[in-house]
């Protein structure tokens, strides 16, 4: 787990909290922070991350170079909004991206 990762996790709720406080629409990294109050994120999905984290170190663990292995990027993106954040900042999203969300907390 990266430094930036440990202190998103260990500050989200405070953040979350702050940032409802004061009325700040904020997007945050995974959809998981949706779930929790967060407004909204847009991010690769988390399982096909983890899968491709798998098959990596997969390969490298057997024989494979790391510089060898080719650069890949995510191609399955998620949509989360939390319309009851949304609403308690004060907030109306608009239905066009209601629609392209995968995911709408109620």
């Amino acid at each position: 787990m990266s430094a930036q990762m440990h202190f998103t996790l260990r500050t989200q709720s405070g953040l979350r909290r702050l940032c409802e406080q004061n009325k700040i629409p904020a997007t945050y990294e995974w959809s998981f922070f949706v779930k929790s109050g967060g407004l909204m994120s847009y991010s690769p999905r988390i399982t096909d991350v983890s899968r491709q984290l798998g098959v990596y170190a997969g390969k490298i663990l057997n024989g494979a170079a790391p510089a060898d292995l080719p650069v890949e990027q995510p191609t399955r993106f998620e949509l989360a909004i939390n319309l009851k954040t949304a609403k308690a900042i004060g907030l109306s999203i608009p239905p066009n991206l209601l629609a392209r969300a995968d995911e709408v907390i109620e």
